[in-house]
């Protein structure tokens, strides 16, 4: 007898309907499980035939064959063990064929028969509800994050035995509702507030935060680079619904999401350490999964001491910084990964990290050849790609010791806010948010300066030797600093502003 129902999986960041075929017929017994599965899938079988005997089912010895379809894709999720079940009860008859038609199945089987969470629910259900699926089953801690999705049934079942019984009509079972678990969500506590001083660091960070620019600070240590860093997703627009829905299902196929959690509410910060691998980086591996520039999408990628990472890392991030996407080609897919960032990195001056400082005792004791080989482990092509470069100081003492509150984060982020309103109402036709996403057709289009911003920009053009994407990227910085400033056309000094954040690093004089 022949049976089909359907799973799911996922595939990049987004969902995969599986069909689940199973023949059972008379022959030698066994159990064959073809549709290019791997080990955790294949083992289900296993798992599938224990859990049914112990939820009081003795099926009879037959020749079974599963199929999962499409058998070019390769499947490597464990949340099939149900689906494979259920279909292998309808080939037996036990279940009615025309109560799955319809339906999802997605959870992994104990073997007792209980029903486990798994990783990717919410792209699953987003798919499922695209093609036309009904209802959906899964594990009771995967039903808040199912019915993030509206249009499709939920229901969550504790385990083998409650689905059959259901589907067979012995007994009813009802829909999920929302449990009042809050959303994902954490509190920062992280306040530009806390920040002494370093006022042109805070006004570069805040430049950035209103146009999605992306940062270097270059400071000597102690001067606060990270304390700034960790303090710039406090001053971000509050994630949309689609951005929100799009973090949670990069974070429901990492595993990231908390048990009975719901819709990730704050921008993600991502700080990996300087060992990270490339595949750690950009995501990878046999079945690609998400790296850290798609963990941090739609919000923070800091990369804290710069130079300490290797440079086939770093030089891996000039597609997603410029495409906004990573495209990993495996033999089986070709999986598109998502990488709308703000990257922020911090370094020090040179290997000792005192070039620069003006403190007597913080003499700097690299030479001039062992300055430039750590400056220039960082590519020119990569800090093309980075719009805003900033020299952070030392603190000085008066601000150390100053009663004066300082600006607070909540202040900053009204006028990112509104700096990125005035960019979205003029980008909507372009279906892009900020300033730092425009193309060079936009900017001759957005960008209008005024004649002697002009001047100014082409003296500086041929004074700093600067490249075509330079001169892209300071004419999108000036945007967001006329948009601060609530000017419709940029002027000289929203010019002069811009050049001078990306040359006051001073890198090119190292």
């Amino acid at each position: 007898m022949f049976a089909r129902t359907h799973g799911g999986t996922t595939l990049g960041v987004d969902g995969l309907v599986i069909d689940v075929e199973v023949d059972s017929s008379a022959g030698l017994p066994g159990f064959d499980l073809v549709g290019l599965a791997n080990t955790a899938v294949r083992e289900s079988k296993e798992r599938v035939r224990t859990a049914i005997r112990n939820s009081g089912i003795n099926l009879q010895q037959k020749k079974v064959t599963v199929n999962l379809a499409p058998a070019g894709i390769r499947k490597d999720s464990a949340g099939l063990d149900l689906p494979i079940a259920i279909a292998l009860l309808a080939a037996y008859g036990i279940i009615p064929a025309e109560r799955i038609e319809r339906s999802l199945f997605a959870s992994e089987l104990s073997l007792e028969g209980d029903c486990r969470a798994v990783q990717g629910i919410l792209p699953i259900t987003i798919t499922a509800r695209e093609q036309g699926y009904s209802s959906i089953f899964v594990a009771c801690d995967n039903a808040n994050e199912a019915l993030l999705v509206d249009g499709i049934t939920v229901y969550g079942i504790q385990n083998l035995h409650e689905a059959i019984a259901f589907l067979t009509g012995k007994t009813s079972l009802s829909p999920s509702v929302p449990n009042p678990t809050p959303s994902v969500q954490t509190v920062s506590t992280d306040d530009f507030a806390d920040v002494q001083g370093q006022f042109q660091a805070k006004r570069a960070l805040e430049i950035a935060a209103a146009g999605g620019h992306n940062v270097l600070m270059v400071g000597v240590p102690g001067s606060g680079k990270t304390m700034l860093a960790r303090r710039v997703s406090s001053i971000l627009p509050p994630l949309t619904r689609e951005e929100a829905l799009d973090i949670t299902k990069i974070y429901s196929i990492a595993g990231l999401l908390p048990q009975n959690g719901g819709l990730v509410q704050t921008r993600p910060f991502r700080s990996p350490h300087h060992t990270a691998s490339t595949t750690a980086m950009i995501g990878g591996g046999s079945v690609p999964r998400p790296g850290e520039v798609t963990l941090a999408h739609h919000g923070v990628l800091f990369l804290d001491e710069l130079p300490e990472f290797s440079k086939s890392t770093l030089e891996v991030l000039r597609q997603p910084l410029e495409d906004k996407k990573i495209c990993i080609s495996r033999i089986n897919a070709s999986i598109v990964f998502p990488s709308d960032i703000m990257l922020v990195c911090a370094m020090n001056p040179c290997p000792c990290g005192y070039y620069g400082d003006e403190s007597p005792k913080n003499e700097c004791i690299c030479s001039p050849n062992e300055i430039r080989r750590y400056t220039r482990k960082i590519s020119g092509p990569l800090l093309d790609r980075i719009d805003i470069h900033i020299r952070i100081p030392h603190v000085a003492y008066k601000d150390l010791v100053s009663t004066k509150n300082a600006e607070s984060s909540a202040v900053i982020a009204k006028r990112v806010a509104a700096a990125r309103a005035i960019q979205q109402d003029r980008l909507a036709p372009c279906s892009i948010s900020c300033n730092a996403q425009m193309n060079h057709a936009m900017l001759k289009r957005f960008c209008p300066l005024s004649k002697d911003a002009q001047s100014m920009l082409e003296m500086a053009f041929h004074r700093f030797h600067l490249s075509a994407r330079s001169y892209d990227r300071i004419i999108k910085v000036a945007r967001t600093i006329s948009d601060l400033d609530t000017q419709m056309e940029i002027l000289p000094r929203h010019i002069a502003e811009a050049i001078q954040l990306r040359h006051d690093a001073g890198l090119s004089d190292l």
